[in-house]
């Protein structure tokens, strides 16, 4: 683990949007919507970032508006939770200076002095009522809340007093908000989940009255507050509307976990032409991979395979599939594993508390893409355990802290709470460390919502009934979000003007990218946002124009392409036509484009069955 900016007792927060503050030589800015915020030498800077759109890329980056020096020597981050994080500055003896708060959802910067302190602005605010102090830097106002005394631009702050800069909406004045503004403390989340919807409920803890933001898939299903009508913020993501708190909560449509595709609409001759294949692809069955990515993978094309045969009547394909999958299964999940070889096995990494494949992947030892590898274990799990009830508990010691890795909830000392979600934004950060300019980020939007439904398998295979609720929360947040800013985005939004994609490839903090980190073929970039295609993927299913639109970007010459299988199903979600052609196309898919995740036979019974 690189050198962490966190206080002695605090677990290591990978997988946040405020991780590149945490750790590496030098702290990175993050991008607490609609702000953004870093640290500097000897305090902090913070600034509402300019929004700009190109053909591939839409950026928004770290702009240091509002500077205040606290001469501090060093900074180090005293608590976290969902939504917000305290930064502790202190002076080159040791001693607390102060700590500042800052939210994902809110425009405020906290400041609250431990010791008297003489706080250096490296702006001019002026006195705009009691207490309230105004400057417009930039194209943009910004405000200031205070209970100690300003001098031009030294600010006088005694031991608990505090300071609140809140970014103003275009169009309004600080006057306007200063009502609502008081020191940030904490947030705290609720969640409920239901078949046909998903709740979202944020608290933002404070001294008083309180600001938040809502991204736009949030405000399309507010549930508090019941108007959000204090201006907007532009932002990477759309039109932020801001809103008087403490309050944020909001909807996402339901999804319901699945195992198995629903065949009982195939005719007889097309299982007969899926049973043929199926033969052919469990005679192709490889040796798991050695890592956790490629292996985990491997051992979910069998769990289907193994689905397949048993919905198709194919007993003797079903027991052969059924002993490889318990013997890779037993393979990676035996706990001394690593002890007894260098690949195909977990260890527990005390100082960053979480599980890693012994043979990395994808910096997976640096705590990248755990969700994407660990969902195809725990669907792999779920399945075989479903078709072969003893193998439960011999898989659960180690699927379990496989589990606990991703989705620990509560206390712990062994690992974060929800190491890769969040709550906020409604999905996932891959990165663990988070080395980079522009935040934390997230690519394969389809293989977290894998890792969800694969998790709600595995929580009732168990009788996990609070971590099912919680796995089906997430399913449900991770999908809805997949679709706003990943695969069917509101192209009416002006901050696509000038975008001249249908899909966006990687999320960023600051920045979306027309891109993906292993191909700069179309294909992949439309792909990577439906891997593997699983029997839960018809989340996707919508405006049938916006997935035409979609795979004729990624595959304007036909499906002969890097991931072509994947781009071949999706397209069946069209329906029509549409679903006739990729079925007849199915048959004939080259060998070298369907996916190691996936098999023809599964291939065909998926497009098959929508």
């Amino acid at each position: 683990m690189p050198r962490a900016r966190i206080a002695k007792g605090l677990l290591p927060p990978t997988n946040r949007w405020f991780s590149g503050l945490a750790f590496g030589a030098n702290p990175q800015p993050v991008f607490p919507l609609p702000l953004s915020f870093g640290l500097t030498a000897t305090g902090f800077a913070f600034g509402v970032p300019p929004v700009t759109t190109s053909a591939d890329t839409i950026t928004a980056p770290f702009t240091p508006s509002v500077v205040v020096d606290a001469s501090a020597a060093t900074s180090e981050i005293t608590a976290y939770d969902e939504a917000s994080v305290t930064v502790r500055q202190s002076d080159a003896a040791g001693d607390p200076i102060g700590s500042e708060v800052i939210a994902e959802g809110s425009p405020l910067v906290s400041f609250t002095a431990q010791k008297s302190v003489e706080l250096k602005l490296g702006q001019q605010f002026t006195a705009s009522g009691k207490g309230v102090f105004t400057a417009k830097i930039g194209a943009s106002d910004y405000g200031l809340v205070t209970s100690g005394g300003l001098n031009g631009s030294a600010l006088a702050l005694s031991s608990g007093q505090t300071a609140v800069w809140f970014a103003v909406p275009p169009g309004k004045s600080a006057a306007d908000l200063a009502s609502h503004v008081s020191a940030l403390k904490s947030v705290k989340l609720d969640y409920s989940v239901s078949k046909t919807v998903a709740s979202t409920t944020l608290d933002y803890a404070s001294t008083g009255a309180s600001l938040v933001v809502a991204m736009p898939n949030q405000a399309a299903s507010l549930r508090k507050p019941s108007s959000c009508d204090l201006g907007s913020f532009p932002s990477v993501y759309g039109r932020l509307s801001l809103c008087a708190g403490p309050t944020l909560s909001w909807n996402s449509p339901g999804v319901t976990p699945s195992d198995a595709l629903d065949l009982s609409s195939l005719s007889t001759q097309q299982k007969a032409q899926v049973s043929k294949d199926l033969g052919a692809d469990v005679a192709a069955n490889a040796p798991s991979p050695a890592d956790s990515y490629f292996g985990g993978k491997s051992l979910y094309r069998l769990a289907n395979l193994l689905a397949l045969a048993h919905q198709l009547g194919q007993t003797a394909l079903a027991a052969k599939v059924q002993q490889q999958l318990d013997a890779g299964l037993t393979k990676w999940t035996n706990p001394h594993g690593c002890s007894q070889g260098a690949s195909r096995c977990f260890v527990y990494d005390p100082a960053a508390k979480g599980i890693v494949g012994l043979t990395a992947s994808f910096g997976s030892d640096q705590f990248n893409d755990h969700h994407f590898h660990y969902g195809y274990f725990l669907y792999a799990a779920s399945v075989a355990s479903k078709y072969e009830p003893s193998l439960t508990g011999k898989l659960k010691p180690v699927i379990n802290l496989l589990a606990a890795d991703l989705a620990t909830s509560g206390k712990s000392t062994s690992f974060p709470q929800r190491r890769v979600f969040d709550a906020y934004a409604g999905h996932s950060w891959a990165s663990g460390y988070s080395p980079f300019a522009d935040g934390n980020n997230q690519e394969s939007s389809s293989e977290a919502i894998n890792a969800w439904n694969g998790l709600a398998l595995w929580a009732s295979t168990t009788g996990n009934t609070q971590l099912e609720t919680e796995a089906r929360w997430m399913l449900a947040s991770e999908a809805a979000s997949a679709k706003w800013y990943w695969t069917n985005f509101d192209k009416k939004d002006p901050v696509y003007d000038g975008y001249k994609h249908s899909v966006v490839g990687i999320n960023w903090g600051a920045k979306r990218d027309y891109a993906t980190w292993f191909s700069a073929a179309p294909s992949a970039k439309l792909a990577i946002q439906l891997i593997p295609m699983s029997p839960v993927s018809g989340y996707l299913k919508g405006d049938s124009a916006r997935i035409r639109s979609n795979v004729t970007e990624a595959a304007p010459t036909g499906f002969g392409v890097p991931l072509g299988d994947y781009l071949l199903m999706y397209s069946a979600l069209e329906g029509g036509s549409a679903q006739a052609h990729a079925a007849s196309v199915a048959r004939t898919q080259p060998s070298e484009f369907i996916d190691g995740a996936d098999s023809r036979s599964y291939l065909e019974a998926w497009i098959m069955s929508r």
